[in-house]
């Protein structure tokens, strides 16, 4: 039985937890916040309540998956929720498009190219799915498996983009520019990101698009009553400041309190920057991992408004999506020169479910992407007057969408990338820590071992990436890799 230390009560140090107790390992969870969560957040007033976070789930197989091998059937704790439809489209041109929640009826809507494309990356995902999202990142040897062959590397085509595979099979502007978006599910530009994302609407339409009554947090709140249950201890309101390093090892961790408490083997389930840069000592032995995280381009984050409003909105779906006229200038104003967007694409999460709203009201999570905080090379969110101008604007760029709320408005709640990095920890409110920009950018995320010894990184900014699904899935590969007690 192995001494565990997880550092942070994010999906990711939950299911860590919990895969780790079930194995017979002595678990203690250490979170900054007085919440288990991380970005898995909520937040309530009035009654009107907010997932503050990720407000959607895709492939449910992996969280049956984590709950039978805790011993408590998904179906038994939580209740999942299939969408339909999914998601609802508005373009500027005044058109809108509504995507239904079954594969077939998706075919149906989208039609011949969409379908074709679709079937391609249906193979990428068939191609990738084990050797790479459930298995942990080796470097070359991850690239051999791969390519095992030929036929497989055409599949994967690593020397496109997405926008390029969109460019090969869609000539409708509106399917391009909703393939594109699927960059953003990793922070990234659709221009620069590879093709193999083309697996993220795949995984979103085959597998389907869900909710959990009573709001995702509730999944937070389940995955951390597993870990209580098979006998893990999580401490909140308690911060980790180092990790300790002794003999080419980790030895355990070091709160801002002074405390030390002694691990054989510490789990990261906090930002890969924050760690690498700030909690290991400089001289530990993790210097070839800093070079490589320090090569990779940042991930986007975003900008929130939390807004309360009076009255119903007729036919409003679950997810709506506003697009601009002008996609490029918005992943411009994210990675060339960053800037709050002009004209953001807009998505709304409104969830109709009494746990969320009083009987007379919506409660609407609204987002846009946005650069991250990087005060003196980039925008300032801290700026005075910045937060409360820019959430005016995005408000007017709904009105102009034909969503005009804001004499409905009760409050509003503000959250900033500067909000968003003070709350989680992630360097300039980053959502996924590195983007997929790039060919090699995959290779470039944090490997779930570090080199250091005893030290392991699980959570949406390593090894598979972001969104909860693969999030679960790095505590999965971090659970493997530590073994049984």
């Amino acid at each position: 039985m192995a001494r565990v230390v997880v550092v942070g009560a994010g999906l990711g140090g939950l299911a860590a937890a919990a895969r780790l107790a079930t194995a017979g390992h002595a678990v203690t969870v250490l979170e900054q916040a007085p919440e288990v969560g991380g970005k898995l957040g909520w937040f309530a007033r009035d009654g009107h309540g907010f997932d503050t976070g990720p407000s959607l789930v895709t492939l449910p197989q992996v969280f049956r998956d984590l709950f039978a091998a805790t011993g408590a059937p998904l179906d038994d704790v939580l209740d999942f929720v299939r969408l339909d439809p999914a998601v609802d489209y508005r373009f500027a041109d005044g058109t809108g498009l509504s995507v239904p929640g079954h594969l077939d009826g998706v075919r149906a809507a989208l039609g011949p190219e969409w379908s074709a494309l679709l079937d391609r990356a249906a193979e990428i995902w068939r191609v990738t799915e084990q050797p790479f999202l459930r298995s942990p990142l080796q470097g070359a040897r991850t690239l051999a498996r791969l390519a095992r062959s030929v036929d497989d590397v055409r599949t994967v085509a690593p020397w496109s983009s997405l926008r390029g595979m969109g460019a090969a099979y869609l000539t409708d502007p509106h399917l391009r520019m909703l393939l594109d978006r699927y960059a953003t599910y990793s922070g990234s530009d659709p221009r620069r990101a590879p093709a193999a994302l083309a697996t993220v609407p795949w995984v979103e339409q085959a597998f389907g698009s869900w909710y959990v009554r009573g709001g995702l947090r509730r999944l937070a709140l389940a995955v951390a009553d597993r870990a209580v249950e098979r006998g893990a201890e999580i401490r909140t309101s308690t911060p980790v400041t180092r990790v300790l390093v002794e003999g080419g090892r980790t030895t355990g961790v070091q709160l801002a309190d002074g405390e030390r408490v002694p691990a054989d083997v510490v789990v990261v389930n906090a930002d890969a920057t924050a760690l690498y840069d700030r909690l290991l000592p400089r001289d530990a032995p993790v210097r070839r991992a800093r070079a490589t995280l320090a090569r990779a381009t940042p991930s986007s984050s975003g900008f929130v408004l939390l807004l309360a409003l009076r009255g119903r909105t007729p036919d409003l779906a679950h997810h709506t999506v506003l697009f601009p006229d002008d996609y490029d200038a918005e992943f411009d104003g994210l990675f060339t020169d960053p800037r709050p967007l002009a004209d953001p694409t807009v998505y709304i999460s409104a969830p109709d479910d009494p746990a969320t709203r009083p009987d007379d009201g919506e409660s609407w999570f609204v987002l846009v992407n946005a650069p991250r905080h990087e005060p003196g090379r980039g925008v300032d969110w801290d700026a005075p007057g910045l937060a409360d101008a820019y959430a005016d604007r995005v408000l007017a760029v709904l009105a102009r969408r034909g969503l005009d709320v804001r004499d409905r408005v009760r409050w509003r709640e503000v959250r900033t990338p500067a909000d968003l990095a003070r709350a989680t920890g992630s360097v300039g409110g980053s959502i996924y820590g590195t983007s997929s920009n790039g060919a090699r950018a995959a290779f470039l995320r944090p490997a779930n071992a570090s080199p250091l010894p005893g030290l392991h990184l699980v959570g949406g900014s390593a090894h598979p990436g972001g969104g909860l699904p693969l999030v679960a899935l790095s505590a999965e590969i971090v659970a493997g890799l530590v073994g049984p007690a």
